[in-house]
């Protein structure tokens, strides 16, 4: 995939990545990464991985080689959480 010269630092991006082989099927493995871009110098794209929706996981910060990326799409941000009444 091309992939662009510059991307606007704080888009909100999903960005999935070659992960690595299946050691039973053989199978290209993949991972996706949402969060929002400190940095792109079309070598490593630096992003601010959203926290997890339940709060299992916090935000935190991903370098990602250019060689690794397979995909890039824009998303828009999520909606607030609305508590339950």
């Amino acid at each position: 995939m091309p992939l662009p010269k510059s991307i606007p630092i704080g888009a909100r991006l999903m960005v999935r990545t070659l992960d690595r082989r299946d050691p039973q099927t053989g199978r290209q493995q993949y991972r996706d990464f949402i969060g929002h871009v400190r940095v792109w110098d079309e070598r490593t794209l630096c992003i601010t991985r959203d926290p997890a929706a339940n709060g299992s996981r916090p935000a935190q910060d991903v370098d990602i080689p250019r060689d690794r990326i397979v995909a890039l799409k824009p998303i828009p941000e999520r909606k607030p959480h609305q508590k339950q009444q």
